[in-house]
């Protein structure tokens, strides 16, 4: 499978960013999809996922309320809708996909894309 995050760029405290993640070579709809975020100097944490049909989400505590996660399985493209975007939020963000159907916080999340870089200004 590959994975092609877009989407990021520079934004002020309080700004939005719509991040796209469009994949091929795998039957997209029948996988759980995930965003991860690797800070500067960090280790990268889970963000966000989405189970294979989009009726269950799951968010880190930290992006709770401020961003969502969607998914279209006719463009094979999953996407995070960012708001109210904070420094701390500052990160290359991945894509990926999952062995199974069912969304995680984590685990089995094997394939990964490339990572788009935000970078949110104070």
């Amino acid at each position: 499978v590959q994975l092609q995050a877009s989407g990021g760029g520079l934004v002020e405290t309080g700004g939005s960013l719509r991040l796209s993640c469009t994949a091929s070579g795998r039957a997209f709809s029948t996988y759980a999809m995930g965003w991860f975020r690797q800070p500067p100097g960090k280790e990268r944490d889970f963000v966000a996922s989405i189970s294979w049909s989009g009726t269950t989400t799951y968010y880190a505590n930290s992006v709770k309320g401020r961003f969502t996660i969607s998914r279209d399985n006719d463009k094979n493209t999953v996407y995070l809708q960012m708001y109210n975007l904070q420094p701390e939020d500052t990160a290359v963000y991945y894509c990926a996909i999952n062995n199974g159907k069912i969304a995680t916080m984590g685990p089995g999340f094997s394939s990964w894309g490339q990572g788009t870089q935000v970078t949110v200004s104070s």
